[in-house]
């Protein structure tokens, strides 16, 4: 019988810039009686990732140019949020009342270019702090897992997860916005289905599906888990990054 394990490490600490996440990850294992294994996936919200490496911006510190002025006035976003959202956007590719979806400067298709206020240490009625994504993903996963499998002497994979929309569903998933070792995408077009008929088209996102799965013990609002371990999926090294699973623009229907 196949079996998936997924544990949330509970307990973690409030994350600062400059706090060493590979050592938060390993000390909350402890504490949670869990020992990295070989083969096991480390799941990590991009939130603390980007709080560990001073992500967070004072949104009176920025001046709001005129494109910020117009986004603000389709949507009716702060006019610094918009500024903001416009840095970190190779383009606009949607905007309407409270929507605002971007080709985000990494390729990703997100809403707001992933300017977050929530899950913040700020008061609760302080909405002058917001947090960026990460400057790269990749980057970040890869230093984890050199970290991670140094203290441990195993094999790791790294996913960095974030929460996304879908085009052609309702809801948020998690996704992976930062990988390293597993692959981001399997191609198994050309082997045999069950009934010995080539496969046409599938290609599995597999860190996007581990991200997912994650999410589900992690949760998205209040639960205080950003960092979940996945045991017992097999997986084969691979020189993939996130960016592997973004969809080529010639491909993409909604553009």
């Amino acid at each position: 019988m196949r079996t998936l394990a997924i544990h949330a490490l509970e307990g973690m600490p409030g994350i600062r810039p400059g706090t060493d996440l590979a050592d938060e990850i390993l000390g909350a294992a402890a504490r949670n009686g869990l020992r990295l294994a070989d083969g096991d996936i480390v799941v990590i919200a991009q939130k603390i990732v980007s709080k560990a490496e001073g992500r967070s911006v004072r949104l009176e510190a920025i001046v709001p140019g005129a494109a910020a002025q117009a986004l603000a006035h389709t949507t009716g976003k702060d006019p610094r949020l918009a500024e903001l959202v416009l840095g970190e956007s190779a383009a606009v590719l949607r905007a309407r009342r409270n929507v605002v979806v971007v080709e985000h400067r990494l390729g990703h298709v997100m809403a707001n270019a992933g300017v977050d206020r929530s899950n913040l240490d700020a008061a609760p009625d302080d909405e002058a702090v917001v947090l960026l994504l990460p400057e790269d993903p990749d980057r970040s996963a890869a230093a984890l897992r050199d970290r991670l499998r140094a203290a441990t002497g195993v094999r790791l994979g790294v996913v960095i997860s974030d929460s996304f929309g879908r085009a052609w569903r309702l809801g948020t998933v998690g996704v992976a916005l930062g990988l390293a070792g597993p692959p981001a995408v399997i191609d198994r077009r050309g082997e045999a289905d069950l009934y010995g008929r080539p496969l046409q088209v599938t290609e599995i996102g597999f860190a996007d599906a581990v991200a997912a799965a994650a999410v589900l013990v992690m949760g998205e609002g209040a639960e205080g888990c950003p960092v979940a371990v996945v045991r017992g999926q097999s997986w084969s090294e691979s020189r993939q990054t996130a960016r592997d699973g973004l969809r080529p623009r010639s491909e993409d229907m909604f553009r």
